[in-house]
């Protein structure tokens, strides 16, 4: 399992939001890049960044900074927030970003997501946060009405290989992932299920290497020194 620290980036800042709420934004980091470095020094290979600006209003708001990590660091950046046509996916993987994330743009177009998917492989990932079980979009303001194990089961379909799982009741909490419903959505498809929202401890992350999961993003307990980067991807690697 690799472990994914993430990057949230409002206003060209490193917050951390709880239950996807704007109004919570707490920055938790001076500067990206260097954070983004500390990170890698702490022995990532993989990095998950999010436009928050960008997933709000759909389009492309904070690139530079996203950018600029892919430029100076060793990191793979999976990247998400307002990507939703393919002149942003062609453009993010132009400059260097390893993986998008389809979020919104997966639930209403999912011709988008196949010809991403055609033109680009495994550099693909959708992104399903849900709550309740329903799928949420648009910086997680609007509520779908699609059950989450429909839509991961729509982009298998579709020839998705990477879907990134959120509980949003759980995201910013450290109350630990919603195992029941990764569980679920696991044992449903083939894909390589990426943990997002909840994480804490270590035991978390043990917890979800014994359930074969492909990868764990881990934000605010990193910030918030619950968890040890460098332990848990030593963890990990073995």
């Amino acid at each position: 399992m690799i472990i994914l620290p993430a990057i949230d980036i409002k206003e060209g800042q490193c917050v951390r939001l709880t239950k996807g709420d704007f109004a919570t934004a707490e920055k938790v980091a001076e500067d990206p890049l260097k954070t983004a470095l500390s990170f890698q020094e702490a022995g990532a290979e993989w990095i998950h960044m999010v436009d928050l600006d960008g997933a709000k209003e759909g389009s492309l708001i904070n690139s530079p900074v996203f950018l600029e990590v892919a430029r100076k660091t060793g990191l793979k950046v999976e990247l998400g927030g307002g990507i939703r046509t393919m002149e942003s996916i062609d453009y993010y993987l132009d400059q260097g970003i390893s993986r998008v994330i389809i979020g919104s743009a997966a639930i209403a177009d999912q011709e988008l997501v196949k010809a991403a998917v055609k033109k680009y492989g495994d550099r693909i990932a959708v992104g399903i946060d849900a709550r309740n079980g329903n799928v949420s979009g648009d910086g997680w303001l609007t509520d779908s009405g699609v059950f989450y194990l429909d839509l991961a089961k729509k982009m298998e379909a579709a020839g998705v290989k990477y879907i990134i799982f959120t509980d949003i009741s759980k995201d910013g909490t450290l109350s630990g992932p919603n195992l029941e419903q990764l569980g679920r959505i696991r044992e449903a498809t083939d894909c390589r299920i990426i943990a997002s929202g909840g994480i804490h401890t270590m035991k978390d992350i043990a917890a979800l290497k014994e359930m074969g999961l492909y990868g764990a993003i881990c934000g605010k307990s990193i910030y918030k020194g619950t968890l040890s980067l460098k332990e848990a991807v030593a963890f990990c690697r073995r």
